[in-house]
């Protein structure tokens, strides 16, 4: 396929075109020409006003559902969902059923993606069935394409299982995920524990569930070596443990999902179910300290932490609600609402090169991996801009800044 994009402005550090209002002419899935006024024959031209464009977007934790819930969402529609959205590349969960803990089960995956314009990378099980008491086959997963293993919200009682994994995983070069709540301090607990949880109610989670599991894992690591990544981080004192493991030279990463940098727990007294997230929404000081810790690199990585939920476990009463929010559609817009459009975008591709992802320069004789969108525009995300099988968006209703057009990618395009 030939496609020219007119009067683009480029938003790419290392491109000497950064900033720059240009053509692109792409053939083949190689970026062909740069330039000004390129009047090359396409079978696909795009021009829209103030489109924008820069390296394809990464997020490192999405569900899909497909195997055994595609009532909630399939793989088609959901890497259709991230391409519309502005994502090129995903990393899938093993949150499925049956759980993606073998090579045969990471194959069928990464078939169901194969020629889509958007890069499916499958995280195996770090344990059988996540049920967190015997490794998963690691090795055989990563020889089918597994880019990392972990166990999705499902948090390892047994820490020797972790070191074990840690230990294993130095042999072919693995990174390890380890869920950050202990749940024997979480208990019963779906809900921030603080002021709000006590008047409405609710059973708290305490930030120490969080903050006791993340030491654990720390002091782990260190003793261990190898390579270790703490998926959606929720609290002030978490970031400050990564930033000391960090200056200590621990092979460390963390990321966190994106409605935890916006929205705190206020939104609570509505008892929306889509509001029930894990880790829940915490307070306003711990989402100003997050925030910090992306600005200063100690957070590596945003996530939308992307989990289509049907209908029949979230419009339910909220202590019965499944945990999980759609968010790839909303990644950007809510991003762009505490950061400007430059930072934003490079909070969205940050994570390939932890997962071992290509990351490919906007220049010529380049593949062309990239990610369209008009920045600034400000609109009320409704049900309307959902594109996933689900409903279940905790930012409903919400004012959103910017607004994604698709995706050029692994030779193909996905327009909204």
């Amino acid at each position: 396929m030939k496609i020219l994009l007119k009067s683009v402005t480029i938003l790419d550090e290392t491109s000497m075109h950064h900033k720059k209002k240009v053509d692109i002419f792409i053939d083949r899935g190689v970026i062909k020409k740069i330039g000004k006024s390129l009047e090359d024959k396409s079978d696909k031209e795009i021009k829209i006003k103030n489109i924008h464009v820069s390296r394809g977007w990464f997020d490192s934790s999405v569900s899909f559902g497909e195997p055994g819930y595609e009532d909630r969402e399939t793989i088609e529609n959901g890497l259709d969902t991230a391409g519309k959205s502005g994502f090129s590349n995903v990393a899938l969960n093993p949150y499925t059923n049956p759980v993606l803990d073998n090579s045969g089960s990471i194959s069928a995956v990464k078939a169901k993606a194969n020629g889509h314009p958007v890069k499916l990378f499958p995280i195996g099980a770090l344990t059988r069935k996540s049920e967190g008491i015997d490794l998963a086959e690691l090795l055989d997963m990563k020889n089918s394409g597994a880019v990392s293993f972990g166990d999705y919200k499902a948090p390892l009682r047994n820490p020797n299982l972790l070191k074990i994994a840690l230990q294993y995983a130095q042999n072919f070069d693995a990174l390890i995920q380890s869920f950050p709540q202990e749940n024997r301090i979480a208990g019963n607990g779906m809900v921030n524990e603080h002021e709000n949880s006590t008047s409405l109610g609710l059973k708290g989670i305490p930030n120490l569930a969080e903050e006791l599991q993340i030491t654990r894992d720390l002091f782990l690591l260190e003793y261990t070596g190898g390579k270790l990544h703490i998926p959606t981080i929720s609290t002030e004192k978490s970031v400050k443990l990564i930033k000391e493991a960090k200056k200590k030279g621990l092979d460390v990463s963390c990321s966190v999902a994106i409605h935890n940098l916006i929205l705190s727990d206020e939104e609570l007294k509505e008892f929306n179910g889509n509001s029930k997230v894990l880790p829940p929404l915490r307070t306003k000081k711990d989402i100003k300290a997050l925030i910090k810790g992306l600005k200063d690199g100690t957070i590596d990585m945003v996530t939308s932490d992307h989990n289509p939920i049907d209908v029949e476990h979230k419009k339910v009463e909220f202590d019965n609600a499944l945990y999980g929010s759609l968010g790839l559609e909303t990644a950007f817009g809510a991003l762009c609402k505490i950061f400007e459009t430059e930072t934003a975008v490079k909070f969205l591709t940050n994570g390939k090169i932890r997962f071992n992802i290509e990351d490919h320069e906007i220049k010529e004789g380049e593949i062309a991996d990239l990610s369209l969108f008009v920045p600034g525009e400000e609109y009320k995300f409704s049900e309307k801009d959902i594109f996933s099988t689900s409903k279940n968006s905790i930012f409903l209703n919400k004012e959103l800044t910017g607004k994604t057009i698709g995706i050029i990618s692994n030779n193909g395009l996905i327009l909204k």
